[in-house]
């Protein structure tokens, strides 16, 4: 985005242009120490530029400044894409170079220093696809599978990609041995530490400064499932994670809230559910009640998805025979039980 002024200097028409960095981190566009901006000062040596936040101000002459906006166009859109941007990027396209862009197999978006972030098994791939062919997917399957990366991912992307006007992303706000009550500071403070693992996985996908953008102005939301109650979620894609720790009543509320142009993706693993005993996971029930209704995704990921430290498939495995083991000599002290009552 930029404006135009006009001023009379030296006899020439010069053109003061502003443009505006609407889609970049400031930071990663003008470089460490502003090696970048520097760089792109000395190959347009007519011209004035001057840079604060992310608003850019040239003065020169219409043809220069025409060029330059050009070009500079032409980086932010690299820079957007790839997350990234080095001196040898912005001199090929300054000099009209052709940039070969990297084909990275089943990739979904480019994360921080052009990271870029795939769906690596292939369950996580089945993911990719369901999300786009419905409106609501489950994602269901032990820890460090990817369910919820590769599922923030997706949301980043429709972002990008202005398919949607907002991510919203919950959790159900479920002790897991610590108790909500005793935690220090106020509500926000005791709700935090629930939704850090979305923060985590956001960070690694954007830029500081615009996620922090993002979040002031509520294009990006992360809240607690209670307060979802009453909304009507348009235009948005919405991820409920760690859904295995809602209630029947919960789910229900959460999944009626999908809007017009929207998508929802649930996640969780119903090998760690915290709720009481005597409380069936919403989660479970949901995907049994659902499990005929056309236009919904299901995902099961298994072990062989686990794409964590090599050590976390194992411990899988190993909690995975110890309940087996559990289960059968329950199963077989019930039998010795009902045969002696028998006799």
């Amino acid at each position: 985005m930029y404006c135009i002024r006009f001023a009379l200097h030296l006899s020439h028409i010069m053109i003061e242009r502003i443009y505006i960095l609407e889609s970049v981190d400031p930071l990663t566009f003008y470089g460490v120490n502003n090696s970048h901006l520097q760089l792109i000062k000395n190959l347009f040596p007519k011209l004035r530029i001057v840079a604060r936040g992310n608003v850019m101000k040239v003065i020169g002459e219409a043809d220069e400044s025409e060029e330059f906006l050009k070009k500079i166009r032409e980086i932010e859109k690299y820079c957007e894409s790839y997350n990234s941007l080095t001196e040898e990027i912005i001199l090929g396209i300054i000099k009209g170079e052709r940039i070969e862009f990297e084909k990275q197999a089943n990739l979904i978006i480019y994360g921080m220093n052009g990271k870029a972030i795939t769906a690596r098994s292939e369950n996580q791939q089945k993911l990719v696809r369901s999300f786009d062919d419905n409106d609501l997917v489950f994602a269901v399957g032990p820890a460090g599978s990817g369910k919820t990366y590769v599922a923030i991912a997706l949301a980043v992307r429709a972002l990008k990609n202005k398919q949607a006007r907002r991510l919203i992303l919950s959790r159900p706000a479920v002790e897991a041995g610590e108790k909500l009550g005793f935690l220090p500071g106020e509500m926000k403070d005791k709700l935090d530490p629930y939704l850090q693992p979305l923060y985590d996985a956001l960070q690694e996908m954007i830029p500081a400064a615009k996620l922090k953008e993002y979040m002031e102005n509520n294009t990006i939301q992360i809240a607690p499932l209670a307060f979802m109650r009453g909304r009507t979620l348009n235009d948005a894609i919405i991820i409920l994670d760690e859904a295995q720790n809602t209630t029947t009543h919960q789910i229900k509320m959460f999944l009626t809230r999908l809007g017009t142009n929207a998508k929802m993706i649930v996640t969780g693993d119903v090998t760690q559910i915290d709720l009481p005993p005597t409380v069936k996971s919403g989660l479970v029930q949901a995907m049994e009640i659902l499990e005929h209704v056309s236009g919904i995704g299901r995902i099961r990921f298994e072990k062989k998805d686990i794409v964590r430290h090599k050590l976390v498939q194992r411990i899988v495995e190993a909690y995975e025979k110890k309940e087996k083991k559990d289960t059968e000599l329950k199963t077989l002290k019930q039998n010795s039980n009902e045969s002696v009552n028998n006799d």
